[in-house]
């Protein structure tokens, strides 16, 4: 304990030094008529490495001081009535970069396919998943408090114990016992790493990283739901050929009948590859006109590591996808 609130106490002395060094620096500057730097100016030709960074700061707080006051009178305008040009945000997720595997609207030959893949006779209502949700061995007592959230998430989900069985045995019964697909959860140092997805009986599988997991029972204000009532599912930004495929297999997990008066819904978000899980209730307001959200919750990020043909097989599967480091080195490039 003293040697934490000794390095809190070094860190706040730090950072009254640095903001007096920064004072005395534009005060001298203001002093002797210097304009402020501009954003974008190099300090290279500065050798000391401390003028330097001070110089850099400077510069970052001039840059903010000035986007603040365009900000502002942008909004007082606005007030004013005026007539305001509002130019578009630029993002990471709006550079990037082209793919031939993105799918453009109403793609015929992508439909065609689609309308043969391993799971178009649950979004035609010929058939309803019936999950099998289980973990690795020896699971956690957060595990469990997991397992207990999901089955009241996806419908007609069961949990049975992993115990000495191994994952292409539980692949192989569950198809014999009428199952459409198995969810298996694995964890390292009792934190939730991940989760494997197969769909029965000939495959895909898939294994996603699990990240910022959050049970609904730790959330503030979080709702209770019905589970008897089938969610509704929103699925977005999943525009590529592995995108499409990797986002039916996730809604064929759930029934495509939603059942609108238990107001409840599931969201599958992709954003820069990482695909955010959300369950919310909403809730309209008394004239009708808005509505809000109540988190349910778990809430997660998944990041998709492979896909792979058929049924579980480490040795011998064959991948339809990888994600690897070196693949994705630029961060404009996306997969799904």
């Amino acid at each position: 304990m003293v040697k934490k609130s000794r390095k809190a106490e070094n860190r706040k002395l730090a950072n009254v030094q640095a903001a007096k060094i920064t004072k005395r620096i534009r005060d001298n500057r203001e002093l002797h008529n210097i304009p402020a730097p501009a954003p974008g100016t190099s300090f290279s030709h500065i050798k000391n490495k401390h003028k330097r960074s001070q110089m850099v700061s400077l510069m970052k707080r001039e840059q903010k001081k000035q986007k603040s006051k365009t900000r502002r009178a942008r909004r007082e305008a606005e007030a004013r009535g005026e007539e305001v040009e509002r130019k578009e945000p630029r993002s990471i997720d709006k550079m990037r970069e082209p793919d031939e595997t993105i799918v453009p609207p109403d793609d015929s030959e992508v439909e065609d396919d689609e309308a043969m893949d391993e799971f178009e006779k649950y979004f035609s209502g010929d058939q309803v998943p019936k999950i099998l949700l289980t973990t690795q061995k020896k699971p956690s007592s957060k595990m469990f408090d997991l397992m207990k959230e999901l089955i009241h998430v996806i419908p007609n989900t069961f949990y049975y114990p992993r115990k000495e069985f191994t994952f292409k045995k539980i692949c192989k019964e569950a198809g014999e016992r009428g199952f459409t697909d198995i969810i298996l959860f694995h964890e390292k140092a009792k934190q939730v790493q991940g989760l494997y997805i197969c769909h029965l009986p000939n495959g895909p599988t898939s294994y996603w990283r699990l990240t910022r997991l959050k049970l609904g029972q730790e959330m503030k204000g979080s709702a209770t739901c019905n589970a008897t009532h089938n969610p509704e599912l929103i699925l977005n930004n999943f525009v590529t050929r592995l995108g499409r495929r990797v986002g039916r297999q996730l809604l064929a997990l759930f029934p495509q009948k939603p059942d609108f008066v238990g107001r409840r819904t599931v969201t599958f978000h992709n954003q820069r590859d990482f695909v955010f899980f959300r369950h919310y209730r909403y809730v309209f307001k008394d004239d009708g006109t808005k509505c809000r959200l109540q988190e349910i919750g778990p809430r997660f990020t998944l990041k998709c590591k492979y896909v792979q043909h058929g049924t579980f097989n480490s040795k011998a599967g064959e991948y339809e996808y990888i994600w690897r480091p070196d693949s994705q080195v630029s961060r404009k490039r996306f997969f799904i």
